[in-house]
């Protein structure tokens, strides 16, 4: 097995395991609804960056990138104890705005096609 699939293997794995963390174990109230979109391994795995989205408002999601990095030791406590590896990744949390961004592309298509359908309207109604 080559380097860079044991650390996407390692990456995929990480995420499961803190996804479920969020759901069961972590009951900080200053982590909202957050979403783990996916995590960067280092080809060492000795360090994982982990993306996460907040459904909210700018507030809640500094209040839930507090409460992330607050968590960060008993993250990676928990995934030493989880999973079977020789080192335990430090973890760091960044926040992903894809998520926010593809929203955005969204609204924008369909303001565009409401404009496009205005300018049809309009057209029939000169003719």
């Amino acid at each position: 097995m080559t380097e860079g699939r044991r650390s996407e293997k390692v990456a995929d794995l990480i995420r499961k395991e803190i996804s479920q963390m969020l759901v069961k174990t972590l009951k900080d109230p200053r982590i909202g609804f957050v979403t783990i979109t996916r995590v960067a391994v280092s080809e060492d795995c000795r360090m994982a960056k982990v993306f996460f989205s907040v459904m909210g408002t700018l507030a809640e999601r500094e209040r839930s990138t507090i409460g992330l990095n607050s968590a960060k030791g008993y993250v990676r406590k928990e995934l030493g104890r989880r999973m079977e590896l020789r080192y335990t990744p430090e973890i760091m949390f960044q926040f992903d705005p894809s998520i926010e961004y593809a929203i955005h592309i969204g609204e924008v298509i369909h303001h565009l096609e409401q404009e496009r359908e205005k300018e049809k309207d309009k057209d029939k109604d000169e003719d």
